[in-house]
């Protein structure tokens, strides 16, 4: 193992024998990011009962507001964009996710807030909470029980979703989402049933099983994600927006877990000026030195090169009055393939599967989480401890003197 400055190990080559070894890779994963992992399913499960016994009555009776206003960061802010694109362009208000602390100047008593934080404590969440109380916009919280966050909520009179933290925050997604999707179903934003939560939850629960650590590469996708991945620049597209929240969120993961550099966004926008990256200098220009006979999975030069990820919604659930036309859609990520073969840059597709919004998604986040995190782990690289996070914590909120 490589030893580096603040507390940093690993290596900088990626070794598949590590992901060969359950008890060797679980006892490389000491916080238990794996375990936390294979829990989305039971996530939903437990969000949606714990939903259940919230009263959302005074939510519910005030009608319609005028904007919804999710405020969190990291992957608190990330339900901002998964309510957005569960809701579809039909939504009759706008949703707008917040990633500062506050709140924008014109939210007021005709807006709902719905704060999110796993900790309850995140100062994002909590100014948030604390200006949409001052000025008497309808407040929802989501996050720790007996937190600070919850404290505030129960002092505005405001609907509180307890989302107990057994994990860091990005491992917590969807007991975090949930919950927000609820609160808006509760104002007449959403569609969500039971049947839809159920069958996601059951889908995670398979993606799971598929990728779980005892599996072998060759017949896990996750693991075969990560290999693929490795030694590689991860250029990470979304063709729809529910794709692009996926390929977002995989960012998010590769970044944190895994401590790669990722670009992602969607391939709407990628195609105004980003897709130039595949003829650059780690794009064609790389793959144009390789020995055409050589394997095309094992590279003697030792050259950074793109990898390109693809997150196709498939079509499967069209909207008449959508922003973009499916076909429009299929056809440019059609093209990206296209484009990325003749320069020989690699990708790898993923296609949505599932009947509704929250399920296709779901199908589009498992197996990339878990990618991530085997891709820390074929590095050496402890998933959960990430120093340069605490450090730059430390660094940013410094103790008072008394406390020093």
């Amino acid at each position: 193992m490589e030893g580096g400055a603040s507390g940093v190990h690993g290596h900088r080559q990626a070794d598949e024998s590590l992901l060969d070894d359950e008890k060797s890779m679980l006892g490389n994963d000491p916080g238990g990011m794996l375990r936390a992992t294979a829990s989305a399913g039971a996530q939903v499960r437990e969000a949606a009962a714990l939903a259940a016994e919230t009263d959302l009555s005074m939510l519910a009776d005030e009608g319609r507001p005028r904007a919804v206003v999710v405020a969190g960061i990291g992957t608190a802010g990330l339900t901002g964009s998964i309510l957005s694109t569960v809701a579809g362009p039909r939504c009759p208000v706008p949703i707008i996710g917040h990633r500062s602390p506050g709140l924008p100047g014109w939210v007021g008593a005709a807006d709902v807030v719905i704060a999110v934080s796993a900790s309850g404590r995140s100062p994002e969440a909590l100014a948030a909470a604390e200006a949409a109380a001052r000025r008497g916009a309808r407040l929802v919280a989501v996050g720790n029980p007996d937190s600070e966050l919850e404290a505030m909520a129960a002092r505005a009179r405001a609907p509180f979703f307890p989302v107990p933290r057994r994990a860091p925050a990005r491992a917590s997604l969807w007991g975090l989402a949930v919950p927000v999707l609820l609160a808006a179903r509760a104002i007449g934003l959403v569609k969500v049933n039971e049947a839809d939560l159920a069958e996601t939850a059951t889908r995670l629960d398979a993606d799971a099983e598929r990728c779980r650590p005892g599996a072998d590469s060759f017949v896990n996708p996750a693991k075969a994600l990560a290999l693929g991945l490795a030694g590689s620049i991860p250029i990470v597209w979304g063709s729809s927006p529910l794709a692009t929240v996926a390929a977002r969120r995989f960012a998010d993961t590769l970044a944190a877990n895994a401590r790669y550099p990722v670009m992602a966004g969607a391939l709407g926008e990628a195609g105004r000026g980003r897709v130039g990256l595949l003829d650059g200098v780690f794009g064609g220009l790389a793959e144009s030195s390789r020995d055409i006979f050589a394997d095309p999975d094992a590279d003697e030069t030792g050259a950074t090169r793109l990898r390109l990820v693809l997150f196709r919604d498939g079509g499967l659930n069209p909207e008449d009055d959508a922003d973009e036309p499916i076909a429009v859609e299929e056809r440019r990520a059609d093209a990206v393939q296209t484009l990325a073969e003749r320069r020989g840059v690699r990708c790898d597709v993923l296609t949505a599967e599932g009947g509704s919004a929250l399920e296709r998604l779901a199908s589009l986040t498992a197996v990339p989480d878990f990618a991530s995190l085997y891709l820390a782990l074929a590095h050496g690289l402890d998933p959960m401890a990430v120093p340069a996070i605490s450090e730059m914590k430390e660094l940013s909120n410094p103790l008072p003197e008394g406390m020093q």
